[in-house]
């Protein structure tokens, strides 16, 4: 069992979930209740990664954060370090694969909150910010909870761009998805059959408590 390898995985999908979900909410909410000129181009940019095969989006990724990129350039100008085959690199890699994941859930959740009841929460005295904290966030919660549901278990996952961008360094960017892929390169299916279980399993518990909170939260606001 390769438990440095399921280390950077878990640490991979923790920090991915806490960077992501503030922005899938800011996002979300953005998209579902305002209009401006280019939305569409705009969900579509955010859905892009559902239908990019993972190695096209990984090469791309690649190549923007190579030195000679203006993003690439810019990161080492400001942190000494570049991204390709480092632990911020698939970490930020694995923000741009997983924002649908994040944002399309709460985008769902949010168009599903009637105008009326912010309308009648500003009515009432409440600010905007307000209205979001203590009328709408409740009302959100099993979308909020289904986009932490997903970001994770993606992310455990995440194969494709995770191996362009990263490499399969060990403790810096080899992930349990690579460790799976290595052992079955070297002809080794009992490790490989081992990692997926734990890989498996592990996803399964994630989804499975995290739905079962988001059950509880409906049912409190019933």
């Amino acid at each position: 069992m390769d438990w440095r390898a399921l280390t950077v995985s878990l640490q991979l999908a923790v920090f991915t979930c806490l960077l992501l979900i503030p922005i899938g909410l800011w996002l979300g909410r953005t998209l579902a209740t305002r209009r401006f000129r280019g939305k569409a181009l705009c969900e579509a940019a955010v859905a892009l990664p559902l239908v990019m095969p993972p190695t096209v989006l990984g090469f791309y990724l690649m190549l923007a954060f190579g030195v000679e990129a203006p993003f690439g350039a810019l990161w080492q100008r400001l942190t000494g370090s570049g991204l390709n085959f480092t632990f911020s690199g698939i970490l930020l890699a694995s923000l741009v694969v997983n924002l649908p994941f994040a944002v399309q859930p709460i985008q769902r959740a949010f168009e599903g909150v009637p105008r009326n009841v912010r309308e009648a929460a500003w009515c009432c005295g409440l600010s905007p910010w307000q209205t979001f904290a203590r009328i709408e966030l409740p009302l959100v919660w099993p979308g909020l909870i289904s986009a932490l549901a997903l970001t994770f278990a993606h992310t455990l996952g995440e194969f494709g761009v995770i191996l362009m961008v990263g490499g399969s360094i060990d403790g810096e960017t080899r992930t349990l998805a690579i460790s799976i892929y290595d052992r079955v390169q070297a002809f080794d299916e009992a490790g490989a059959g081992i990692m997926s279980a734990i890989l498996l399993a592990v996803s399964f518990v994630t989804i499975g408590v995290v739905y079962g909170l988001a059950r509880r939260g409906r049912g409190l606001h019933v």
